[in-house]
């Protein structure tokens, strides 16, 4: 009886079973026979949408019609493209490129033909599908940069993926297989790539003998691309780009509550949208042959000598190793001799006696000669790397600048010799070995500012869960030597002596601490300096300075840390720290200031700056939601 039963079992499943494929499937299997086929077709996910920390999309997607072809559906891949261009108008050369890559894929692959096409077009080519085997319209997803120009070094672009991005990444993905399949290429986009593309799904599709599609059997969704929400403030960048417009430069505002990146940007820049719908010769060339380097994220990439902004991780060495008295004071007759060579200050003159207060507040060159040469460059480099310059930060964009901070033994493992004392005299004021960019400069004063490790973030959340906070633990440095250095740089921006006291915030609460630099690209040779030194505006624009500037602000529970570079503009004081200032207030008003809180002499000259960025940033906003609309 039990045999029987499990014997009936199996018949009466194989009797179902037959049933189901006899009457049930018997259509399809009816396709089937008439030469009908099943296809299997990938499905490219959602690419996933990059926020700003307000939640504004600044990466997103759009619709996007599109033609592919499938070669062994086709037949003859010639006729095929005939018939479609009786139809719907295309260029030669998108042709001609799409015959190249349709004999390049494996014959089943859906190659694009061309993309976005109107809607007529596709209404067009779906009207006529009967008499194109082979050749489908497509709707999918294309991406679109809303702000254009202002976060393209931040977020980057995506593009096609080339024989070279597979030649040089080791990743399985099929969804790398399709032809004009996207990828990112600089940027966010890039270095998160894995996250924001997703995983694929997939289709069956019945075709029939002519390779016209009769039906979808089953559909499979892929997995979209984690959205990420970024720390940068769009807007706040939106006004950093158009304040630093006319410049070849790089700025950076950090958070010191939690060092988000609130904006990086660099000038001039460019437009990713060019790059996703397949840039010109033209725009190319005009972008790499650009003496200003557009394509360049100087913010990050950039590596400069720091000049004068430097004077702060000297003099904290020299403190923290007891080898000053901050009330010492050091003779500055203009110049410091070593070893037979003169090392001059910016000042002819000279500063006559100065403690370490009055050195950083007037920027005298000669105070960080002297006490440079006691302390010693292992102890100043060591000093440099706990406040984040010489260190390669670790952060979703391209080619993030390790920037020097160069010791003896760097120069006897790079070089193969030895370090000299005058080296030590150089890299004192920023010269010399010593590189760092924007990004660490910024870095740099958030470290003097709070105390704290400081660690810059511009990840906020990924898919709404939360990154780890770039707060940072203590330095381990002592807060009275912090508080001097301070106070100097207080002093700097806001007593009359200071470098920086032109550029000041008058608005009580929100005055700014802050250090000016200037660093040499060229030798001013001896005949030149008895002859007097050529100024910046008799030199050609690339033999000039560099401008820089850092700051703080409040001075009191300070919220952010700014560093400007300007490529060759001269000097600090008087071409990056008003930039500075404007971005600093930009920030802590979180829009315009009042321009109560500039000095009076500026009102008016701001004003009229202030309604030139402001119709700037209007462009900008309309721009990017008439675009999104």
């Amino acid at each position: 009886m039990l045999l029987g039963g499990v014997q009936l079992s199996v018949v009466t499943a194989l009797g179902v079973r037959m049933q189901s494929m006899q009457v049930d499937q018997a259509e399809d299997f009816r396709l089937l026979a008439e030469e009908n086929r099943i296809n299997i077709r990938l499905l490219p996910p959602a690419r996933g949408v990059i926020f700003d920390r307000n939640g504004i999309a600044i990466a997103d997607n759009e619709q996007n019609y599109r033609v592919v072809m499938v070669r062994e559906d086709a037949g003859d891949v010639d006729e095929a493209l005939a018939k479609l261009l009786t139809i719907v108008d295309l260029p030669e050369e998108t042709i001609a490129k799409a015959k190249e890559e349709i004999f390049k894929r494996p014959p089943f692959v859906p190659v694009t033909i061309a993309d976005r096409l109107s809607w007529e077009e596709m209404a067009k080519i779906n009207i006529n599908a009967p008499a194109l085997p082979g050749i489908i319209a497509e709707v999918g997803l294309s991406r679109v940069y809303p702000w254009g120009a202002e976060l393209s070094h931040v977020t980057g672009y995506v593009g096609p993926v080339s024989d070279f991005d597979l030649s040089r990444i080791d990743d399985n993905d099929p969804l790398l297989q399709i032809p004009k399949f996207q990828i990112g290429k600089t940027g966010v986009e890039n270095k998160l790539e894995r996250t924001l593309r997703g995983s694929a799904g997939n289709r069956r599709i019945e075709v029939n003998a002519t390779g016209r599609v009769m039906r979808e059997l089953d559909r499979v969704p892929g997995t979209p691309g984690k959205d990420i929400q970024l720390t940068i403030d769009a807007r706040l960048q939106a006004y950093v780009q158009a304040r630093l417009n006319g410049e070849s430069a790089g700025a950076v505002v950090i958070d010191l509550e939690h060092g988000d990146l609130r904006a990086v940007a660099s000038a001039p820049t460019f437009d990713p949208n060019l790059f996703v719908r397949g840039i010109s010769v033209k725009d190319w060339t005009d972008l790499n042959e650009n003496k200003y380097r557009p394509l360049a994220a100087k913010a990050v990439q950039g590596a400069y000598p720091p000049g004068s902004t430097f004077k702060m991780v000297t003099a904290l060495a020299a403190l923290e190793d007891g080898q000053v008295d901050p009330e010492e004071t050091v003779w500055c007759p203009g110049f410091t001799e070593v070893s037979g060579t003169r090392f001059h200050c910016w000042k002819r003159g000279g500063h006559g006696n100065l403690n370490l207060h009055e050195s950083l507040k007037q920027s005298c060159d000669c105070y960080y000669y002297e006490i440079s040469q006691r302390v010693g460059i292992d102890k100043i480099a060591e000093m440099a790397r706990k406040l984040g310059i010489g260190v390669k930060h670790d952060l979703p964009l391209s080619a993030v600048a390790t920037g020097l901070a160069p010791d003896k033994d760097w120069k006897r493992r790079t070089r193969d010799e030895s370090w000299r004392i005058g080296d030590t005299v150089n890299a004192s004021i920023g010269q010399g070995y010593v590189l760092a960019s924007p990004l660490q400069l910024a870095v740099m004063t958030a470290r003097l500012a709070t105390g704290r490790s400081v660690t810059p973030r511009i990840v906020r959340a990924i898919d709404g869960v939360e990154t780890a906070s770039g707060a940072g633990a203590s330095l381990g440095i002592n807060e009275n030597m912090l508080r001097r250095i301070r106070a100097s740089m207080d002093d700097v921006s806001n007593h009359l002596r200071g470098t920086a006291y032109r550029s000041r915030i008058v608005a009580e609460g929100n005055e700014m601490a802050g250090k000016t630099g200037t660093s040499q690209v060229r030798r001013i040779t001896a005949e030149e300096r008895a002859a007097g030194v050529t100024s910046n505006e008799d030199l050609p624009w690339e033999r000039r300075d560099h401008a820089l500037f850092v700051n703080f602000a409040p001075v009191v529970n300070p919220r952010f840390a700014v560093a400007v570079v300007v490529e060759h503009g001269g000097g600090g004081s008087k071409a990056a720290a008003p930039i500075g200032r404007d971005i600093t207030l930009q920030a802590l008003y979180g829009g315009p200031p009042p321009l109560e809180a500039y000095p009076s002499g500026d009102r008016d000259r701001i004003a009229e700056q202030q309604a030139r960025i402001a119709e700037m940033m209007a462009a900008i906003s309309t721009k990017a939601t008439g675009d999104r609309a």
